[in-house]
């Protein structure tokens, strides 16, 4: 239970505490669960906008993701070692790789979904729904302030 009453009298402080401990409990609750211990970030973006969008050549993906296409490279590589994505090439316009989820790699994104939902309900547990959704919010804009300051890059999507 939040105890309001303790923890800095300085706002500042609180609140970067508060967002450093909540970061821990995420991690800490992650690293349970095999779905997401074993993909990254990158790694779980790049399926799931696969299985949104359907198969995509590399520098599309990354160029779509705004990520560095370096950086979606080698998830992309990482990807096709487990076996959780294709490669093929394409001659439309020009030789292509283009990458597809496997089977494989629809069912590893089902189960960091039902990962993801776990370690929702267990951390936001207290919350209301509409406390979840302003929580979402804020970080949102936190992120997005972060990310005009330089400390984060633009997120994918």
């Amino acid at each position: 239970m939040y105890d309001r009453g303790s923890g800095s009298s300085s706002p500042p402080e609180e609140i970067a505490y508060l967002l450093a401990e909540a970061g821990r409990a995420v991690d800490a609750l992650m690293a349970e669960r095999p779905g997401l211990r074993l993909l990254d970030p990158v790694h779980q973006t790049v399926l799931r906008t696969l299985a949104e969008l359907g198969p995509h050549a590399r520098l599309d993906l990354a160029e779509y993701l705004q990520a560095t296409p370096s950086v979606v490279t080698q998830a992309i590589d990482d990807l096709l070692a487990q076996g959780l994505m294709q490669s093929m090439v394409v001659t439309m316009g020009g030789r292509h790789e283009v990458v597809a989820l496997t089977p494989a790699g629809t069912t590893a994104l089902n189960a960091m979904q039902h990962d993801l939902e776990s370690l929702h309900s267990t951390l936001l547990a207290s919350l209301t729904k509409g406390e979840r959704a302003q929580l979402r919010y804020l970080l949102r804009r936190v992120r997005a302030s972060a990310t005009r300051a330089g400390v984060l890059r633009p997120s994918p999507s």
